[in-house]
């Protein structure tokens, strides 16, 4: 996809090369941030793999995956509701939520097999 296609992609229908190559730099710094953020938190789930009490420790204070995962949901789900002075408050705890759920519901999916390997 070329720049003037992803511009239009986004809604933009002028021909300015300026706002194009702008938008060309959106996409390339938006892939290197996706990336990043892939690594950070692939990094985090390779950590949590050693041991299942390092996972445990992640997620507390809920005793299993699929209870942090429910805790997660019902904190984002009230946070959509706050109004938005609130939500800019709670910024921190929206970010160790979504992570939460994200290593819960990973966990929840192939937790089982990686300790049972360990365990072997």
């Amino acid at each position: 996809m070329d720049a003037a296609d992803f511009a239009r992609a986004c809604g933009y229908t002028g021909d300015s090369p300026a706002l194009i190559e702008a938008f060309e730099a959106i996409r390339r710094n938006g892939i290197a941030q996706a990336r990043l953020d892939h690594f950070r938190r692939k990094a985090v789930i390779d950590e949590l793999k050693q041991s299942e009490q390092l996972f445990l420790a992640a997620i507390g204070p809920a005793l299993s995956a699929h209870e942090a995962v429910e805790d997660a949901a019902r904190f984002i789900a009230g946070w959509r509701a706050m109004p938005g002075w609130r939500q800019e408050r709670r910024q921190r705890d929206l970010a160790r939520s979504r992570q939460k759920l994200l290593i819960a519901r990973f966990f929840r999916r192939y937790g089982h097999r990686l300790w049972v390997l360990e365990a072997a």
